[in-house]
């Protein structure tokens, strides 16, 4: 046993493919919760999501992000009470290893690097809103640490997690993300 290694923090494994290059040409499934799946982002109402102002600044910065990063496509997405899911899609990679563009604009950053990004802008945008309008309050972080990712290996894969997405306010009671 190392004793320099603090034994009271659990030993965080990563969820990634191992080996996986998350650069790569793909299609990503992406799930992201709010930490205590808080509900911040609007209300389920007849199986419809009704954004509040949070939820549409969540919006807004997903489709930021082809701004961001051009080599990325922005799918199908919703977001729901207290998670976003989303698909997103990595153009060619140049093997350039997240070379800045004009404009400060990233290209072959991994998904990682692009959710991160995403977190980061959501984060801020959503204090601000605290700050300035009153806007639900959340504990020490907006998302959870990490988030799920699941590769789209086909076009069948594709189609079903296009239409999870588009029918999720649907099934929100029987969402096991549901719950405050």
């Amino acid at each position: 046993m190392n004793p320099k290694k603090n034994t009271d923090f659990p030993n965080r494994q990563s969820i990634r493919l191992k080996g996986y290059d998350y650069s790569q040409e793909a299609l990503y499934f992406i799930t992201i919760c709010c930490q205590d799946r808080l509900h911040l982002f609007g209300d389920i109402i007849q199986g419809e999501m009704v954004l509040n102002d949070a939820g549409k600044m969540i919006k807004k910065w997903y489709k930021e992000l082809e701004n961001k990063y051009p080599d990325k496509i922005s799918h199908q997405m919703v977001i729901m009470p207290n998670h976003f899911h989303c698909i997103i899609e990595n153009g060619p990679n140049n093997n350039n290893n997240n070379v800045y563009g004009m404009e400060n604009k990233i290209y072959d950053a991994t998904i990682g690097d692009a959710i991160g990004w995403f977190k980061t802008m959501t984060t801020n945008a959503y204090i601000h809103g605290v700050k300035t309008q009153n806007w639900k309050r959340f504990n020490k972080r907006l998302w959870q640490r990490n988030y799920w990712e699941h590769i789209i290996r086909d076009e069948q894969a594709f189609g079903r997690i296009s239409v999870y997405i588009a029918d999720n306010p649907k099934n929100w009671k029987a969402d096991k993300l549901m719950m405050d």
